[in-house]
Formats: C-alpha cells, structure tokens, sequence
C-alpha cells in the first residue's frame, strides 16, 4: 500500500480574509481522501500565533483562545522539514502544505518564503508569484508589459493621501473620469474597495483604502461591463477552464456581494459566444504565465461588447461552497476531490524541482578568505 501523504492545511491568519479562510479551510478538509492523506490542521490566529490540533479550525471559528501547549511553528531550515511544536520540540513531518490564506501574509509571499527557506513544498504560486499576484499596481504594470489590456490607471501613496487628499483628488480627475474604481494595492475579497461616481466619494473612499495599505490604486470604471473569471491550473502548461460570470447583487462585487447578502449569483458555464470565451481563455494563460504564477490561480476580467479587459489574479483564489474556482473546474470535466488531488501533485512537482537547483557555488580560489 502506498504510504500517506502529510498534508498540512494553513488557514485563518492575519487579514481581513480571515473568515473567508476559515470557511474554505472547511470545504478543503472536508474534500480531502483521508485515504490518500493525513491531514495537518494548522491554524492561525487573527494576531498571528500559530497552533495545531484537530479541533483548531472549530476554536478559530468559535474566537476561543487555542490551548497554549498546541501552539507550533515552521523553522525556516531543511534540516528540520516539518511543524515544529513548541511545548516539546517534537517534529510532524510535513510532505506538502495547502496554503488557505487569503490576502496579507499568506497570499503575498510571506509565507511562501518561509516554507521555501523551510524546504517544504506547498500549493500555489511561489513567493515572486504570490508577491506580484497580491499587489494590484504590480500586476498591472507586468501584464501590460505582455500586451494584456487592462484599465487605465493611476496610484497614490496613503502619505499623499494624508498630506493633501484634494492635490490627489484634481491629479486624478485630470487622467480619470468618473466612475472610478478605488482599491488597497494589497487587499483581496474586495476589502477597502470603493466606487466613486463624484468628488465626495472619491474622498471618503481615498481616507478608506488609506486604513489598508501604503499604496492605493485608482482605476478607470469600466461601464457596461460582465464580470467574468477563469480558473487556472498547472504549472509551466497550464490549462484553463471554461469561463464563469459573476453577476453582483450590488453595484459592484464587494465583499458583502461575495460572501455575505446570499444574493449575488454566478451562471456557469458563462453565456458568451466561443470565440470570445477562447480568447479570454487564452488571455488568462498569459497573464498566468507573465505574472510567474503555479498551481492554481483565478483571472478575473471586465469584459464589454468590444473590448476583453483584465482586472486582477488571485493566487488563493477562495475554496468555500460558492467559490468560482472549484465551480468552473467542475464544469470543466475536474471534481473538486480530483482538483484537490491534481493541486498536491503540481506542488510536489515544483517542489521537487526547486530541490535539484545548486544553492552553493565554489570558486575558483577561496579568495573571501
């Protein structure tokens, strides 16, 4: 019998997501073959601490305080390739780790470099990937750098913001016009994004994307659009899957659109003519592979009658009951156990990989000494 695999689940964590996490931490765990994998739950507190136990995601859940003698950590050393627990140094090995962390430290590399230095593969893009497909300006800088359309643009640092919010309200109206899309550099599920349609909201949503983080991106409303995303798998060839539509229950697909009112519905497959739909299918594979991605990734897009505009990347796209990425794999020929199943194998490919490049190099002459 082939032996078992060691998964790790990583959720919950600091951000704004991390109810979100927690609830595709959820369906992740629940969709696992317990006969393929022993599964980790590891869970960490909106403060940052790290615990594991079998009950953790319920006491994230539930706000409890974890019990102190559950509490663990990653050591950022091969030679000790596992989940460190901190009461008695003991060490769970750790063969792959399922990254279920939406939006800061979890999905903009910071994780990602710790179990890179650690030595432990894990799903998903790698730390450049996962760093560039958070930053909203980044991305957008890079994919336009490919030829990919996207909207036009402009940002601002929060101290700009601070210092003279009506210098950076004119700057704006000069390049964009209204309605305009206002979001964090680094947020996901919408959190801290705003549309502003006059003066007045574009200041009070300035003051609320300055609460979550140092850059701010303020991007052209592009009218009449469909909201339509595709979901990405693979590593160097990937595929994609048919495309999906979101249709909001608000004016925009914010966070309370997504997750909270119930309302908001998604038509998969999504009724667009096949050229167009291989087009963007097309389009979400470069963008995938200028942006460095791997594993997994969601490529959203604003598309009109006459133009296929890209919106954003999510490394960690979200795995909840309604999530789209499992939804459109679905309908793509891949179950969500399979799609789970197809996730460990990539990481453990590109682990495997990353282990056979040199980490050392020896000089002709020991001329540092």
């Amino acid at each position: 019998m082939q032996k078992k695999l060691n998964i790790g689940v990583l959720f919950g964590g600091r951000s704004g997501e991390h109810e979100v996490s927690l609830v595709s931490a959820t369906s992740i765990i629940a969709a696992l073959d317990k006969n393929k994998y022993d599964i980790v739950p590891i869970g960490i507190t909106p403060s940052g601490k790290w615990f594991s136990s079998d009950d953790i995601l319920d006491v994230l859940k539930s706000k409890k305080a974890p019990y102190p003698e559950n509490e663990v950590a990653i050591l950022p050393e091969p030679s000790r390739k596992g989940l460190f627990h901190v009461k008695d140094g003991r060490l769970t090995p750790l063969d792959t780790v399922f990254i279920v962390l939406h939006g800061t430290y979890g999905e903009d590399g910071t994780v990602q470099g710790l179990l890179d230095l650690a030595g432990i593969a894990y799903v998903g893009a790698g730390t450049m990937g996962s760093s560039v497909g958070m930053d909203k300006i980044v991305q957008k800088d890079i994919v336009r750098q490919a030829g990919i359309n996207t909207a036009s643009s402009l940002w601002f640092l929060t101290r700009d913001v601070a210092a003279s919010a009506d210098d950076v309200i004119k700057e704006i109206e000069k390049k964009l016009p209204y309605p305009c899309f206002v979001k964090p550099a680094n947020s996901g599920s919408s959190v801290g994004i705003s549309k502003a349609h006059n003066r007045g909201e574009l200041k009070a949503s300035l003051t609320d994307a300055s609460r979550y983080d140092r850059r701010i991106l303020i991007e052209k409303g592009i009218v009449d659009a469909r909201e339509i995303e595709i979901s990405v798998l693979g590593n160097d060839d990937p595929v994609a899957s048919c495309p999906g539509e979101v249709v909001s229950s608000n004016e925009f697909y914010d966070y309370d659109a997504k997750y909270v009112d119930g309302r908001s519905k998604t038509v998969v497959p999504a009724d667009i003519h096949p050229k167009t739909a291989e087009e963007i299918k097309q389009i979400a594979i470069k963008a995938f592979k200028a942006l460095d991605l791997s594993g997994m990734a969601r490529i959203d897009f604003l598309v009109t009658k006459d133009a296929i505009f890209f919106n954003e990347a999510n490394t960690i796209p979200g795995f909840t009951s309604i999530s789209m990425y499992p939804k459109l794999f679905e309908a793509s020929g891949i179950k969500y156990p399979d799609l789970l199943d197809r996730l460990i194998g990539l990481a453990i490919e590109r682990g495997t990989e990353r282990s056979k490049f040199l980490t050392s190099y020896q000089p002709k002459s020991e001329w540092y000494k």
